[in-house]
């Protein structure tokens, strides 16, 4: 009963998004009226009590905190630096500004936790000099989505704090689970480009620029060095909870607008606004999936499922599998953060049954978050991409340069799956098991 009453849930949700309604309207018509029609206005009451249960956790104010923080090193020039200072020394490898395009976007999410500021914040300042030095156009736009969704993996990452608070997860070891994947996801887009892209923009020679003024360029890469150790290590230093570290990197990302002199009033109003805007996005996708969670809790969803699930006698590995397919035909239909919050009361009890370690699920997840934001028809990062490109251009061509990452991301996944080491070892080690 309750698996047949989720396949029509989720068919009616995927059919009122085609017809054109926002996934949030659609996720809370599906979730208000199943609610109804199973148990009456009682259950419709009482979702409000709810929704402010898991929105008042403390771990949720860090999301605008995060936010604010992105805009900060964007609007402050903090984010062009970098760019800058990379682009002397990762230019030379064959593939130049590509890699320089992957190293800003990995520097950039270590201090964000968003993949679309990410992907924005990096392609507005990359792609007018991979234009002027003649870089593949597919080949450039490619990097740059695929870049960008290193913005939810690196932390800290908005989508493992909402992951955290769902799973009832510590947030500091998805944080630092997420470091060694990222790291590795890193190298394995890099690897990509220098064996696919290694002649790229080579008809434009880049004069010699002396040892000197190399090593002068490095001290563009302090500010975000020490925002990301100020974040993380004040939360693995238990000085300070995710929340309270999310201030304190915001505090310190102001202190460095201030001393390049770019700090004003404007600025800081337009931050505000900015990183307003988007949270309440986020956070409307998040409160219309919680009023669906609780129909769903209420039906006993996530028991058959887990149920459903041991009857079938799947190994850990098959499982995976399968859900490795559902989310990418999933992320094709649907943006990352309503998948996260819709599929995580389900899918944790499911794969918890089998022996999966919810902190490395956590990581598993997000990875099909980030394939879901460079596959399309949806792809958030595909559409941030081709909209800050400049004098236009077909949408295939960011389509075409985004798809080897999926393949990359895949089997970047069936690494984590052989050796769960990989996202695990750093958590555990500093748990002292």
């Amino acid at each position: 009963m309750a698996l047949g009453t989720i396949a029509i849930g989720f068919a009616a949700m995927l059919t009122l998004m085609f017809v054109g309604l926002p996934v949030a309207v659609s996720i809370i018509a599906v979730g208000a009226l199943g609610g109804y029609l199973a148990y009456g206005a009682p259950l419709v009451d009482m979702m409000g009590g709810v929704v402010w249960s898991t929105l008042n956790n403390p771990i949720m104010t860090a999301v605008p905190l995060f936010m604010l923080l992105g805009e900060i090193l964007l609007r402050g020039g903090i984010a062009d630096k970098m760019y800058d200072a990379l682009a002397v020394w990762l230019g030379r490898l064959p593939g130049g500004l590509l890699h320089t395009n992957i190293g800003t976007c990995a520097l950039f999410a270590a201090t964000s936790g968003s993949s679309v500021a990410t992907a924005a914040t990096v392609g507005t300042i990359a792609l007018p000099a991979l234009k002027a030095r003649g870089y593949p156009e597919a080949a450039s736009l490619g990097s740059l989505a695929a870049g960008g969704t290193l913005g939810i993996l690196i932390p800290p990452s908005v989508n493992l704090l909402v992951y955290g608070s769902l799973a009832n997860v510590s947030v500091g070891q998805l944080f630092i689970a997420g470091i060694l994947p990222g790291l590795l996801m890193t190298g394995l887009f890099s690897a990509y480009v220098l064996i696919a892209h290694g002649d790229a923009g080579n008809s434009v020679p880049t004069p010699p620029m002396p040892l000197a003024e190399k090593l002068v360029l490095l001290k563009h890469l302090f500010p975000p060095f020490v925002i990301f150790f100020v974040v993380m290590g004040s939360i693995y230093g238990g000085l300070a909870t995710p929340t309270e570290s999310a201030a304190l990197g915001v505090i310190v990302a102001i202190f460095f607008v201030w001393w390049t002199g770019r700090l004003k009033l404007e600025l800081l109003e337009h931050c505000f606004r900015q990183s307003a805007r988007t949270t309440g996005m986020v956070t409307l996708v998040i409160v219309c999936a919680l009023l669906l969670n609780v129909t769903l809790s209420m039906l006993g969803t996530a028991q058959s499922v887990t149920a459903w699930v041991a009857t079938l006698g799947l190994h850990r590995v098959t499982l995976l599998a399968v859900l490795i397919g559902f989310y990418i035909i999933l992320g094709m239909f649907m943006d990352a953060m309503s998948m996260l919050v819709l599929t995580v009361p389900i899918a944790v009890p499911m794969v918890k049954a089998v022996g999966v370690d919810p902190v490395w699920f956590g990581i598993f997840i997000v990875i099909m978050c980030e394939i879901a934001l460079i596959t399309p028809p949806v792809g958030m990062n595909l559409f941030v991409v081709q909209g800050i490109r400049r004098g236009g251009g077909s949408f295939g061509d960011v389509v075409r340069g985004s798809l080897p990452y999926v393949f990359l991301m895949i089997g970047c996944t069936a690494l984590l799956i052989a050796w769960p080491d990989i996202a695990l070892w750093l958590p555990h080690s500093m748990a002292g098991r």
